[in-house]
């Protein structure tokens, strides 16, 4: 019986070294040797998720920026995208917040030009947060932005959402203080075209109300002509639930957030310890 297994990346198939283990690799292409059909479903921008295949000699389809966006053998097929207005009101709630951002698009990711100004201004207002974070991160996050092929730099939203046919897949918001946070969660919530995620406890994600990695899982499956009741989704974040609600069998990492383990059918291993090469072997291929 064929399968779909649709796979997280950060926390789940890359290691906390943000490598892909040659026991994930091997049981993904055994997997694929027995007919089954393997996606990856991941909040990272789509040519992020197709490099990073590339790099690790991986041949998947491609459900980016929570599922928003899939992609088969280099072809998009499938494209949700928020609202111009909604993505102009979004844009003027966090300016509200001086809360730095990022912007996915089918242009690329976008980054705000005020990025590192904001986050300087947190860490002079909140010194203790400066604790909490590594001395590289630290440096990410207060250098200026440097604009490359896939990312760019944006000063006004007006500015971006006038490129021709712009579409915008998701917002990324860092959320290092816990009730700057909470205040942003309230108020995305009463925007009722957005759909409000986290993939980590210092960020959360907004996209169009019918954009999440559920449609990811959905559409390919609907592709490839395999029943849902036949498709398995593997993650550790809030993120992922969407897709382990629609999945026949839901399968939590062992480093994933306790309040989705609990939601989830199985618990496999973590994320150093193969536990994606773990599912599959044990629930695909049967070994």
């Amino acid at each position: 019986m064929r399968k779909l297994i649709a796979i997280d990346l950060d926390g789940t198939l890359l290691s906390s070294h943000y490598q892909i283990s040659k026991e994930n690799i091997q049981a993904i292409r055994h997997a694929q040797k027995a007919g089954h059909i393997v996606i990856i479903c991941s909040g990272r921008a789509p040519e992020d998720i197709a490099a990073l295949s590339a790099k690790f000699d991986l041949d998947c389809p491609i459900a980016g920026s929570n599922g928003t966006v899939v992609i088969i053998n280099g072809k998009e097929i499938s494209n949700i995208s928020m609202d111009k207005k909604t993505v102009f009101s979004a844009s003027k709630l966090l300016d509200q917040f001086k809360s730095p951002y990022r912007v996915y698009t089918n242009y690329g990711v976008f980054i705000e030009a005020a990025w590192a100004e904001r986050f300087s201004e947190i860490f002079q207002q909140y010194k203790e947060i400066k604790d909490t974070v590594s001395i590289f991160e630290y440096k990410m996050l207060t250098e200026e932005p440097i604009e490359t092929d896939t990312l760019k730099i944006f000063h006004q939203i007006d500015d971006l959402l006038s490129l021709k046919n712009i579409k915008v897949q998701k917002f990324f918001i860092p959320t290092l203080i816990q009730s700057t946070k909470e205040e942003l969660i309230s108020a995305f919530q009463k925007m009722e075209e957005v759909a409000l995620t986290s993939s980590g406890p210092t960020n959360i994600e907004i996209m169009d109300k019918n954009g999440n990695k559920s449609n990811g899982i959905k559409t390919l499956a609907k592709y490839f002509g395999i029943p849902l009741e036949n498709t398995i989704a593997i993650g550790d974040n809030f993120n992922d639930l969407p897709m382990m609600e629609a999945a026949g069998l839901s399968v939590a990492m062992g480093n994933g957030d306790p309040k989705v383990k609990e939601l989830c059918d199985i618990i496999t291993l973590t994320n150093d310890e193969h536990g994606v090469a773990y599912a599959i072997e044990k629930y695909v291929l049967n070994l």
